[in-house]
This record gives C-alpha cells, structure tokens and sequence, in this order.
C-alpha cells in the first residue's frame, strides 16, 4: 500500500487498504491527540489567524524549536510536522491540536503531551496567549470565532448548514481528546469495535467538561457530544452495523461508500466535491473532476471526512471525549489501552456489553451528554458502570506490566477518572457549581481557573 498514487479499480483495493493496519500486538502502538482554544489573556477572545497576536503567530514561533517543519498551504503556516511522526495542526476556529507520534506507553505520551504543552506555553506567553482544555467555547459565540485559511474547511462550512444544525459549532467551538489504537486481524479489529463503540458514552460522561455556551450554563454537561448528534446523519453516530452478523473491513467500505464526500485534494488545492459520491468518483463520473479517477489518497483523505463514535482507518480512533485539564490528556490513551490491548480486559469489557441491544447504546448516546455519571441505565447508574470499567482498564493495564523509572505501571493514569466516578462529579458538574457560586455567574472566570 505504499504508493498512494495508485488509482482504484475496484472495491477489494479499499478493503485491502483497511486490512493492511492488521498489526503483530509486538507493533501496536498508542497515538493521542487533543484539542485545545487559544485565546488573548487580556481580552479572552479567540485568535484570530493574522496579527500580533494570533494563530499564525504562534505557529510561526512555534516551528523555531528544532523538532518542527512548517507545513503551509496557499502561502499560509497551517501546521506543524515532527520528526517523529506527530504534527501540530490547527481546527477551523483555531483551536490547537497536537496529533501525537505513535508510541509503545502512556509514559511516552504524557512526556510528550508535556513537552508539547511546556514549548506552547513559553511561546504562547511572549505573546500573551494562554490555552483552555474544555470540550465547547464557554464564551464566544460561533459568529465570534474567526474562521482558518485552510480549503477543506471552507467547503464544509457551506456544506455544513444543509445537513443539521450544529455543524459549525462543532467545527469552530468543539475541542477534543481522543486515542488511535492497533488491531492483529480483521476478528480482533471488530471485537474492538463492538466493545470500544458500546463504551463510548462511558468516556463521555467521564470527560463530560462542556456545560457553557455563550457565557451561560448550556443544559448539558457534555455538549461537545450532543453536537454531532445534530452534525450531519450521513457521517456520525454509533453505526449499528457494526454489530451485524459478517462485519469486518468490507462493511466499513461499504458504509464508507455511502458517505457523501466533501473534497478531492488536487495540486495543492481543495475542490469543492460535497455530496458527491465516492463511487462516481471510482468510475470517472465525479461532477467536481469529470474524468479523473479516485487514487488511493483519495481514500485516505474520504475516510477522514466521516466523524462516527469510533472511527476506522489502519487503526480504530476513539472519539467520544471532551478536552480538558492536562492529566486527563494521559488518562484517555490509559483507559482504553486498558481496555483493548489486554486479551484479559477485552474479554471483560466484551462480557460486559454483551446484553446491551442498539436501542441501548442509542439511548446511552443521546442521554449522557445531558446526565453523564447520572444517567440510569439497566437499574444502575452510568457512574457504577464507569467503575466497573475503570477496575477492568487498571487490571489491563498491570498485567501490561510498563513501568517508568519510579516502577509505577500505566495504571497511575486512571488515578483522575477514578476520583470522579467515585465522587460522581464531572469536571461539567464542578465548573457549574464555581459559576453560581465563586464566580457569581461571570463565565469569564474559567478562562482564570481552568486555562494551562
């Protein structure tokens, strides 16, 4: 799969593409990447690209440390790339995101998250910027948020509107923190599937860190996930089919197939393909590029257009949490690399999803974002079901038995998530409490108390 020029001829190469992330467990590794709002300290306003202080600033300084090569695109610094595989990039608002390297730990990652949060931070100060980890902008509006040049984003904000209602807030005023993780084979990639998808909303109201919009409680806790709820219903949810008899790569085509397209990357420049269908596309019969056949970038770049719970590429992306403070960046890799990467603990989590129909994971989507730890569930609450979750992730974790130079193993990382499950409060519930009583209702107080 090397050469990603090579044009599609027929379906099986797509299925092939999925396939060839099958991976020896020796070869897994743990990629997390996660989301941040940048904002003016003095006037707690959201960057705006140009300027003194703005995104591109900030990406300009930032490529001065010497593990970092600015990408650009139309003449303008859009990203970061390292030597090691992670980037820096940036989402249609704005907001920050660190797409880490593939690595064996969750050591590793929270040095790396570290060392990406400490270069931000001493660039960010010089230009009296600072950094929030929430899940949704609690002050600005989605008019407020200055747009990014970036040509992809252009298309999917016009084409946005015509398929929910939130599309653009969750393009300008959603942060998030999510993992990618390996698979062996086709069986152990659906396995992780099905349990990963069914678990999702326990993350979330883990996670849940997004009650304020507008500078106003917004009734939920996590509204970061009630948003792709009311995105675009051709490209998000809990994909049922994932649980059907037979699923595998092929199903995932398929599916894919089905999902309208926003763009095809040519020469350097997005071409507005929205709604268009991939399979034209495989047939020379794309409106946007009459003629011209799909490659299998092409592929690559579609599958990124779909935004479901757990998303599959050559690796299952995890996607159901809010962003928040900085130890809770460690804690997502270490919670489902507890879950997944340990025979024992999928086993365990697979017992116990294994009654829970589609109706219940569709009512657990569209309920947690409002009560996460609260909501009921089967004749307990999604708080007991997190704890059982949390003990199976810690003992996947121990028996992986990676420890750092102190001889602690990856379960440290639990330690957060575990003092909210046992107190019950999410992150949403504290910050909803300091804003009716310690902040007397000024939301301007989180950009204080919760920024990095």
């Amino acid at each position: 799969m090397g050469n990603k020029s090579v044009v599609v001829e027929n379906k099986q190469q797509l299925v092939d593409y999925l396939a060839s992330g099958c991976k020896p467990k020796s070869d897994w590794r743990i990629g997390t990447e996660h989301e941040k709002f940048a904002f003016c300290t003095k006037s707690l306003k959201t960057l705006p690209y140009e300027g003194e202080k703005s995104v591109r600033a900030l990406l300009e300084n930032m490529s001065q440390f010497p593990e970092w090569e600015p990408v650009f695109e139309a003449g303008n610094i859009i990203a970061l790339k390292g030597n090691d595989g992670s980037s820096v990039t940036l989402e249609p608002g704005g907001q920050v995101e660190l797409s880490g390297a593939p690595l064996e730990s969750i050591h590793q990652t929270c040095k790396e998250v570290g060392t990406h949060l400490e270069q931000a931070k001493k660039v960010a100060a010089e230009l009296d910027v600072s950094f929030l980890g929430l899940g949704y902008q609690p002050k600005w509006s989605v008019d407020d948020i200055p747009w990014m040049p970036k040509g992809r984003y252009k298309i999917m904000r016009e084409y946005m509107p015509k398929k929910g209602t939130l599309g653009l807030d969750m393009m300008k005023a959603t942060c998030t923190v999510q993992v990618n993780l390996d698979f062996a084979s086709e069986t152990d990639m659906v396995r992780k599937f099905r349990t990963s998808i069914a678990l999702q909303p326990i993350a979330t109201a883990l996670w849940a860190n997004s009650p304020f919009r507008n500078g106003k409680p917004n009734g939920l806790l996590s509204f970061r996930s009630h948003i792709w709820t009311d995105t675009d219903p051709d490209r998000c949810g809990t994909l049922p089919f994932v649980f059907e008899d037979g699923f595998g790569f092929e199903f995932y085509v398929d599916y894919m197939l089905n999902v309208p397209m926003y763009f095809v990357y040519r020469d350097g420049k997005y071409i507005d393909a929205s709604g268009q269908s991939f399979k034209d596309f495989m047939a020379g019969k794309l409106p946007a590029l009459p003629g011209e056949r799909a490659t299998i970038q092409d592929w690559e770049d579609h599958l990124t257009t779909a935004f479901p719970e757990v998303r599959l590429k050559k690796f299952l992306e995890m996607r159901g949490a809010d962003g928040g403070p900085w130890n809770r960046l460690c804690a997502l890799p270490a919670f489902w690399v507890g879950l997944l990467y340990d025979d024992q603990a999928l086993d365990e989590a697979e017992q116990l999803v294994k009654d829970w129909s589609l109706a219940d994971n569709e009512y657990l989507r569209e309920r947690v974002p409002y009560t996460a730890l609260n909501t009921e569930f089967k004749g307990q609450t999604i708080g007991d079901i997190a704890m059982d979750v949390l003990d199976i992730a810690q003992g996947g974790l121990k028996r992986r038995g990676v420890v750092n130079s102190q001889g602690q193993d990856e379960s440290k990382f639990l330690e957060p998530l575990y003092t909210i499950a046992e107190s019950g409060q999410t992150q949403a519930e504290i910050m909803l409490k300091e804003f009716e009583t310690r902040w007397k209702g000024d939301i301007d107080q989180v950009f204080k108390d919760h920024a990095y």
